[in-house]
């Protein structure tokens, strides 16, 4: 792992015996899940997804689509798959990782897939995103906006805006571009987490989440909007460490419960 591009972590501390790969929104910083080591402790190692063409990864050419990227990240997690792991994805990193999990499936250490601020995928791409891939410049800043988790000095700067908004920009393309093809249901537990306040996602959209699912997805209400978790980690890894505790124990990862409001 430790020579792989695609992955980001904290070399630091003891050696852990599960892992929680983490797949970024929209133009997120992967390295900002690195913060959640600390909440985690010793229960999991966090390791950020870095696909190419982001973060330290920058010269590299991007993917140009949804399968690409998560055939080439699938890959990558199969080749470190040497202890059980859960995946995490926010928003269009739900997206990815539940299609990461289609493929990497037949994995024995693959435990969960805990998506996050997303709708089922076969309500995807919604209108909104679509609409807001097709815009530029300052009416895309602008549309983009209503998902919040764009700093205010972004969106009051176009200085900044053309130097960080090209990644954003061209991953709600790659939303926009993605087409669900149904598939056999996931063999995993399925766990979804929401903002209350989420202007983007409601509990409509995540009823079909049950039709990708062998049992009932578990549902979570986390207080706050689309990123919840901003200032306030624990409103995920409160969720992850019992997922991963429960896995060296007695009770199945599908019976965990959480209550998170």
């Amino acid at each position: 792992m430790t020579s792989s591009p695609w992955f980001l972590r904290d070399a630091q501390g003891p050696e852990r015996a599960a892992r929680v790969y983490c797949f970024p929104h929209a133009g997120g910083n992967p390295r900002s899940f690195l913060s959640w080591q600390h909440d985690m402790g010793d229960d999991a190692e966090i390791v950020a997804v870095c696909p190419p063409g982001r973060g330290p990864r920058y010269k590299e050419t991007a993917a140009v689509d949804v399968p690409e990227l998560a055939e080439r990240a699938a890959a990558a997690i199969a080749e470190t798959a040497d202890r059980p792991f859960v995946l995490f994805g926010h928003s269009f990193g739900a997206v990815l990782a539940f299609e990461v999990a289609r493929r990497i499936g037949a994995l024995p250490d693959f435990r969960h897939l805990v998506a996050s601020g997303c709708s089922a995928p076969s309500l995807l791409p919604t209108r909104r995103v679509v609409a807001a891939a097709r815009l530029e410049g300052r009416a895309f800043t602008e549309a983009v906006g209503f998902f919040g988790g764009l700093p205010p000095e972004v969106v009051a700067d176009e200085a900044l805006q053309e130097l960080l908004l090209p990644h954003l920009k061209a991953d709600f393309s790659m939303v926009a571009g993605y087409t669900y093809r149904p598939a056999a249901p996931l063999d995993v537990p399925v766990t979804l987490v929401n903002g209350v306040d989420d202007p983007h996602v409601k509990e409509a959209g995540l009823e079909p989440w049950a039709r990708e699912c062998a049992g009932e997805p578990v549902r979570h209400w986390a207080e706050g909007g689309h990123f919840y978790f901003d200032g306030r980690p624990g409103a995920v890894t409160d969720l992850l460490r019992p997922l991963v505790r429960a896995e060296h124990g007695a009770n199945p990862l599908a019976r965990t419960h959480i209550e998170v409001i």
